[in-house]
């Protein structure tokens, strides 16, 4: 049995186990077993991949950059990536209002009841500000931080003093390739516990959700969901098709498991590896490209945030009986682009995002209140989404650069992991043996 079939499995048992205990409403259950047990395990879990993603994207990086090995091909490939990105979220957020537009979600809510004290709102930077805060004024502290755009920003800036050094960086060229297989295989021994930190996190997250939390906001949710599926179906795969050629089934049946990853944990940064490994391994895509698309993609590509957006926007516009016409929906779609690009792939951050836009466009931020209790499933759902989006521009860019393998693309089996990759081959397993002898 594959990995992806075991953490399906993990996925399907945890939502069951998850509905179940929610009818069943017990104060011990809620406390010790899914608050307590099941939290903790997939907190672990969420930590685990968490810890691989600086490193990971550090040392991948270096190799892609000293990989390209010409700076021109570097920078034609960061702007195809920058323009595809902000272009695929702009388009989603134009479908999604379009799509609200038609449906009508909110068109006569009730708001009587619904408690909206403390819902805060979060002022929009500007656009100057969003760039500057790309460049890091400590590196050592971006690091620690986890701040993405500051990492990838200093790691291809060392990259490319690596290649103007030449033959000088050979030693520290080798030591990155060894430490990014090292990532690597670290990768593959976290994802080993993947099923039982799947099966946690979804256990808990419908035990303390339920599904009655969806009838008030029914028309909202069908509508978000219907949009994100259109945008993963129908968008994405149109323009993988359009600029590489290349099958749209076989491209999602290969991208399967780190969907199941990002549903689960509703980080785009927690799912960098997972989606760095299928990428590069099951779809084929050359690292020097990968390593580069797939955390800028994590970090600045937002389309299912930028769809919940739009649609909630709709919605709450609609709930008030407020017509934010042509020049606020144009708003909320240059609101999304600007705010993806300077904002976190951490879970939840896509209403700190919606603040920032229904401030822009006059819309009450007390009227979220309404979308709370939806959001962390609706965040699961726009999480694979957005990770499915740096896949594709990563193939398209690695199409157009020629740097995709179509024999592993073709290949149903390639990049599968397997229980022998986490064995310790004899020879190995002596070396190790004898440092662990007294001497």
């Amino acid at each position: 049995m594959s990995l992806t079939v075991k953490v399906m499995i993990g996925m399907i048992a945890g939502l069951i186990l998850g509905v179940i205990l929610n009818m069943i409403d017990s104060d011990f259950i809620n406390t010790h077993i899914v608050g307590g047990f099941f939290g903790m395990i997939g907190k672990m879990f969420v930590n685990a991949l968490k810890m691989l993603v600086v490193p990971l994207v550090f040392f991948s990086l270096i190799n892609g950059v000293t990989g390209i090995g010409d700076i021109r091909i570097l920078g034609r490939v960061g702007g195809k990536s920058f323009v595809l990105y902000l272009t695929t979220t702009a388009i989603a957020i134009a479908v999604a209002i379009l799509l609200a537009t038609l449906v009508g979600p909110g068109q006569g809510f009730d708001m009587e009841g619904v408690d909206t004290s403390g819902v805060t709102g979060k002022e929009a930077p500007s656009v100057w500000d969003v760039f500057a805060g790309i460049v890091p004024t400590n590196p050592v502290a971006a690091f620690a931080n986890g701040d993405m755009l500051q990492v990838i920003f200093y790691t291809v800036i060392l990259g490319v003093a690596v290649l103007m050094l030449g033959g000088r960086s050979k030693a520290f060229v080798e030591g990155c390739e060894y430490m990014n297989e090292l990532m690597m295989k670290v990768v593959s021994i976290v994802m080993a516990f993947a099923p039982y930190g799947v099966f946690c996190l979804i256990a808990k997250t419908f035990t303390e959700q339920g599904i009655e939390l969806f009838g008030p906001v029914l028309a909202y949710v069908l509508t978000l969901v219907a949009a994100l599926f259109l945008h993963l179906f129908v968008t994405l795969m149109l323009m993988l098709k359009l600029f590489t050629g290349l099958n749209p089934f076989i491209f999602m049946q290969k991208m399967r498991p780190a969907q199941i990853f990002a549903f689960s944990t509703a980080s785009s940064n927690a799912t960098i590896p997972v989606t760095l490994r299928s990428v590069t391994e099951r779809v084929g895509v050359d690292n020097s490209v990968a390593s580069f698309c797939v955390p800028f993609g994590a970090t600045i590509n937002m389309d299912g945030t930028a769809i919940m957006q739009g649609v909630a926007t709709v919605f709450l516009a609609n709930v008030y009986g407020i017509d934010l016409g042509l020049g606020g929906y144009i708003t909320v779609i240059a609101m999304a682009v600007l705010a993806s690009i300077g904002t976190a792939g951490v879970p939840g951050v896509g209403l700190v995002m919606l603040t920032m836009v229904l401030g822009q466009v006059g819309l009450p931020i007390e009227g979220i209140a309404l979308i709370l209790g939806v959001d962390r499933l609706m965040d699961m759902i726009r999480t694979a989404v957005n990770i499915t989006g740096d896949a594709v521009v990563s193939t398209i860019v690695a199409k157009g650069e020629n740097k995709i393998d179509l024999a592993v693309f073709n290949d149903p089996n390639a990049g599968l992991i397997t229980d022998e990759e986490l064995d310790i081959d004899e020879t190995a397993e002596a070396e190790l043996a004898q440092y662990a002898k007294p001497h």
